[in-house]
């Protein structure tokens, strides 16, 4: 290697690897869509899966959506009292909700408390060799592990962006009347004259891509982690850093697929 090409190989060594593991995580998700809809099939892992993704991720998305809900509310006004639109409000809040925010916070709290949890459940299982134990037993750790996260993630996270899309419109129209100014009743027509169905629609399906994403990072990670406690903590970091980076990237491309003219 000669001095020229010592910074090209620099260069090329991280793009690489970044490429290969772009490749691993792409035929992990190929593998996982594979077992999707082939038996057996474990429906006590997929419902147990849905409680801990769906449910009880409920409480910081709806909290999460009402006080984003409430903040656009008020920087909207703010802005808008500039120009003279301050009866832009509500129709902003609703439009900004269904389909960016909901969708794009719902995920980042999702991948937060959800891809960190599956990274350290079931790199601690590796670690333990529980994994192992699975194989001897002759059953798939991707059928019996990533496949009921992944399919409970798809089809609860849009559950939960509906709900935080609600709770967000709801906390700006709280602020809306109670500290805006805004009549009730005006707030809540503007809210429904402006808003289309596919605003919702592209929401709801930027939650299913969003939580694929997740349960996705979370399962290969946890898969893929290092032995030791060190070993699933760098597991979890990297699930959480990996899904949130990708639901960013997939909501614009999503954003581009559905909204360009």
């Amino acid at each position: 290697m000669t001095a020229l090409t010592a910074p090209l190989a620099a260069l090329g060594r991280p793009v690489l690897a970044a490429l290969a593991a772009i490749g691993r995580v792409t035929l992990f998700a190929a593998a996982v869509i594979g077992h999707i809809f082939r038996p057996p099939f474990y429906p006590r892992e997929f419902l147990h899966a849905l409680m801990q993704i769906g449910w009880f991720s409920l409480p910081v998305v709806g909290l999460t959506a009402v006080f984003t809900g409430g903040a656009l509310a008020l920087q909207i006004y703010s802005g808008g009292a500039r120009f003279n639109a301050e009866s832009v409000v509500p129709s902003i809040v609703a439009i900004g909700m269904v389909r960016e925010l909901g969708p794009v916070l719902g995920g980042l709290m999702v991948a937060a408390r959800v891809a960190s949890s599956i990274a350290a459940e079931i790199g601690t299982m590796k670690v333990t060799e529980q994994i192992d134990a699975l194989v001897t037993l002759s059953t798939n750790p991707i059928k019996y592990l990533a496949v009921p996260r992944v399919l409970a993630a798809t089809l609860a996270v849009p559950v939960l962006v509906a709900v935080g899309d609600a709770i967000g419109i709801a906390g700006g129209w709280l602020v809306g009347v109670n500290r805006l100014g805004f009549n009730s009743g005006t707030y809540l027509q503007n809210t429904v004259d402006f808003l289309e169905s596919w605003d919702v629609i592209s929401g709801l399906w930027k939650g299913a891509a969003f939580g694929f994403i997740v349960a996705i990072m979370g399962c290969y990670h946890g898969m893929h982690s290092g032995r030791g406690a060190q070993g699933v903590g760098a597991a979890t970091k990297s699930a959480v850093v990996g899904a949130s980076v990708l639901i960013l990237a997939a909501n614009y491309i999503l954003t581009e697929l559905f909204f360009s003219a």
